[in-house]
């Protein structure tokens, strides 16, 4: 019998809540976007405008785009994967 482990470890979503809370839900409570309207977190949205991966938006959150700042400086590596 074999067991296959995975290497990446989970978000913890009690603690994603927490950060996105405290840094995110002033311009995106609901999921929505307060500054560009048409740039939601909704699924349809977020392909839309190519954040279809894990990577490209912990790129986004870390490095800002646009009217969003950038949080590498302000939240860890940890935080920013559990958003």
């Amino acid at each position: 019998m074999f067991l296959l482990v995975s290497s990446v470890s989970a978000a913890d979503i009690e603690h994603g809540e927490q950060i996105f809370t405290a840094n995110c839900a002033a311009c995106h409570a609901g999921g929505n976007n307060v500054i560009m309207p048409e740039k939601t977190l909704k699924k349809e949205a977020l392909e839309q405008y190519g954040m279809k991966s894990v990577s490209a938006i912990t790129t986004q959150v870390t490095n800002g785009k646009n009217a969003m700042p950038a949080f590498g400086g302000r939240l860890s590596d940890t935080d920013i994967e559990d958003v």
